[in-house]
């Protein structure tokens, strides 16, 4: 058989959460471009942040009901140009006639054909065709006439298989539609909830009764087959730890089983597959008694199970991007194409577990808690894998879907290491702001039955030491918890103590409120610029420029001090020190720091601060061409900021180019001119004048870039430093 291989180049998602995201990543690894679709409610979802493109479906519609819109998911498809469309699991992934639109449109369905869904989503239909196979079923009974309308009938049916029984939806999965029946009284009123719950969860409220097993397994084998009709199986997976028919924990293998018993398991899940014609993945469903022994089989999911992890880790064989191999035309046996092995040479190796942590409460009878997560911290490490949906910290739960926050999985070479790394990562997790099933989860894989597999699908409902959970310690949060509590209630260990307080006051120069003394604000308006600067060389004594105001300080006090707090201590500068030659008080990045961190206007700050120091020059830092931001900006630009600055108060510009380069300052400097303050060209200082091996920047490069700065009209020279001298 001929089948040519498709280039698929972008896919469409058509579901939402941890399997959207699993998927994708799939694909992405592929390198296949993807397409989310999301409900109104889904809108923060961060499966519709995962994709490459993302849109909203089912407008108007449902939470639920938006992702089983088949003609709006198609119509996306088709605008989005798909190749292909991958139903994940759940919602449409088991409904025959999207697989058929899905083709009909001229795109890959990934997953079986519609007819195989026909012949296997049923689970009535799906048993007639394991009878043919010859593969042993459970006694059953056909999908069940109207409730209302036929109720001698089911009577009369029950009675024929025999109670205990169990009523299962004919369609979907995931434990809805399913209800325990002990006695004839009980019958219609659990298999009406069952039909309801099941026409809500698949649209679809056909149900059946079967011979309920009370001390039973559940096992299911994992089957792959291509469109050439090859068929393999990935070996089982235990999935007996089950609440309410709905899986919680699932480990491959099955400890459980020999040898023999696997390889015969293996071989009807086969037969069923092969008696289908079936394409792509799927999971052939098995209840061992354990009393005897004996394997039944009970339905087929035609679809990627939740569980499928387990198997991805203890075969190798990635599952997802498998079926996107498959469907574009891959042969299993060759693995370039398909990512999967003959069967003789898919094996086992080491031991998974997968562990589902919802949002539901195990000490109020697990009902789902909704909310916002305030904190999320996951688990990682060696042998854990994390497949999570909308998981993190400010997400929000909703009621609209299933509680799942995120599956978590670990594997090991041997069972016992493989629980202890689980045991491991599940106390590493912590999550606020919802109640979740953590706690029980870790009581869960700790008791002594887990690690032996001694239990059936009864256990969690039987063992009532499950939900005895001991009171957290929380040692992430004790020491908020000890001073809220101190606050709250004092301590009784001071109490009636008086405690000694320190109090310093500091001591301050006191000084007449009166105008103070002239400085050197006065002597530039007397001299102007140019004779200000040979005043500066007459001086014997050193001119001091204080930086405490400046942006250098940046990190210790321009992000925390305001102009108010400057403006306290200006004064006793003006008064105290009027032979102070600068006060640097300005630009840089407390322009940027005043305006952004503080919502505070720098220019406000000048005026003011000029104001409470009339007689000491006031200086700045001007990044010659970047002004005070972090771009270059244009001449008339930066012309105009300095006639602000001059006009609002600045005497003194301290103007610097990052690389030295006099050509790029020449208008900042000219302008500074203009409007007849100072200009004091900064010289970048980098690397080691006393160093005779480094000659790039040696005291000649220094001495030529004064010069040139000086024949670019600076008043006053200075050195920046940037090598920390």
């Amino acid at each position: 058989m001929s089948i040519k291989l498709k280039k698929i180049n972008k896919i469409l998602v058509a579901n939402r959460s941890e399997i959207a995201i699993r998927i994708m990543r799939a694909a992405t690894e592929l390198d296949i471009s993807t397409v989310a679709i999301y409900s109104q409610e889904d809108r923060f979802a961060l499966h519709r942040y995962k994709a490459d493109e993302s849109y909203l479906v089912g407008d108007g519609k449902g939470p639920i009901e938006a992702y089983l819109d088949i003609s709006d998911i198609i119509r996306i498809a088709i605008d989005a140009d798909v190749d292909a469309i991958h139903p994940g699991y759940g919602f449409l992934s088991e409904n025959p006639e999207f697989a058929d639109q899905v083709i009909q449109s001229g795109m890959i369905f990934i997953g079986p054909t519609g007819e195989t869904m026909r012949q296997l989503g049923s689970k009535v239909a799906a048993r007639r065709l394991a009878v043919e196979a010859g593969v042993p079923v459970m006694p059953a009974t056909e999908p069940l006439p109207s409730i209302t309308e036929e109720k001698d009938q089911i009577l009369k049916l029950a009675e024929k298989i025999g109670y205990p029984l169990m009523c299962k939806a004919t369609w979907g999965g995931g434990g809805r539609g399913m209800r325990i029946i002990e006695k004839p009284d009980e019958l219609l009123i659990l298999a009406e909830q069952a039909s309801r719950e099941a026409a809500a969860a698949f649209g679809n409220g056909e149900i059946y009764l079967e011979k309920l097993v009370k001390n039973a397994r559940h096992i299911e084998v994992q089957v792959m087959g291509d469109l050439y009709g090859n068929i393999v199986h990935m070996f089982e997976r235990d999935c007996s730890l089950q609440r309410r028919h709905q899986k919680v924990v699932e480990r491959a293998p099955a400890i459980f089983l020999d040898d023999k018993s696997r390889d015969f398991l293996c071989e009807q899940g086969l037969k069923i597959a092969r008696a289908a014609k079936y394409q792509c993945a799927g999971t052939v469903e098995f209840l061992q008694d354990a009393d005897n022994g004996e394997i039944y089989f009970i339905e087929v999911n035609p679809r990627i199970q939740v569980e499928h992890t387990v198997t991805d880790w203890v075969t190798g064989i990635d599952l997802v991007q498998a079926q996107i191999r498959i469907a574009a035309g891959g042969k299993i046996g060759d693995i370039k194409s398909s990512g999967v092995p003959s069967q003789k040479n898919i094996r086992l190796s080491g031991h998974a577990i997968q562990c589902r942590v919802t949002t539901e409460d195990p000490e109020n009878n697990f009902t789902p808690d909704y909310g916002r997560l305030t904190a999320y911290r996951s688990a990682s490490g060696f042998g854990i894998r994390l497949d999570a949906g909308t998981a993190f910290a400010g997400a929000l739960i909703t009621s609209h879907f299933d509680s799942l926050l995120v599956k978590v999985t670990s594997w090991a070479p041997d069972a016992e290491s493989a629980m202890k790394r689980m045991d491991r990562a599940l106390r590493e997790f912590r999550i606020r702001g919802v109640t979740t099933n953590l706690r029980f989860l870790e009581n869960l894989i700790n008791h002594q039955k887990f690690l032996p597999a001694d239990y059936t699908t009864s256990f969690i409902d039987k063992t009532k030491e499950l939900f005895e959970f001991p009171e957290r310690r929380d040692r992430a949060s004790r020491l908020l918890n000890f001073i809220g509590n101190v606050i709250v209630n004092g301590n009784d260990e001071v109490k009636g103590h008086k405690l000694q307080t320190y109090s310093i006051t500091p001591h301050t120069r006191k000084f007449a409120k009166k105008d103070p003394k002239d400085g050197t604000k006065q002597l530039l308006e007397k001299l102007g610029p140019e004779k200000f600067s040979n005043w500066m060389l007459d001086q014997k004594r050193v001119l001091v420029t204080d930086t405490t105001m400046r942006d250098a300080h940046q990190s210790i006090l321009a992000t925390r001090v305001r102009t108010q707090d400057l403006l306290s201590i200006a004064p006793s500068y003006a008064h105290c020190v009027p032979n102070m030659f600068s006060m640097e008080c300005w630009g840089g990045a407390t322009f940027d720091v005043a305006m952004r961190f503080l919502n505070e206007c720098p220019w406000e700050r000048l005026k003011a601060l000029r104001e409470a120091m009339p007689n000491i020059l006031t200086q700045m830092l001007l990044r010659s061409a970047n002004g005070v931001g972090y771009n270059n900006y244009p001449d008339n630009v930066i012309k105009f900021f300095i006639r602000q600055c001059a006009d609002t108060g600045m005497d003194l510009f301290r103007v610097f180019d990052a690389l030295n380069w006099v050509e790029n300052m020449r208008t900042t400097i000219d302008a500074v001119r203009d409007n007849g303050k100072l200009c004091e060209g900064a010289i970048c200082y980098t690397g080691d004048i006393t160093d005779p091996e480094k000659t790039k920047y040696d005291l000649n490069y220094y001495v030529r870039v004064a010069k040139e700065l000086k024949t670019a009209g600076v008043h006053i020279l200075g050195i920046k430093d940037m090598a920390g001298i």
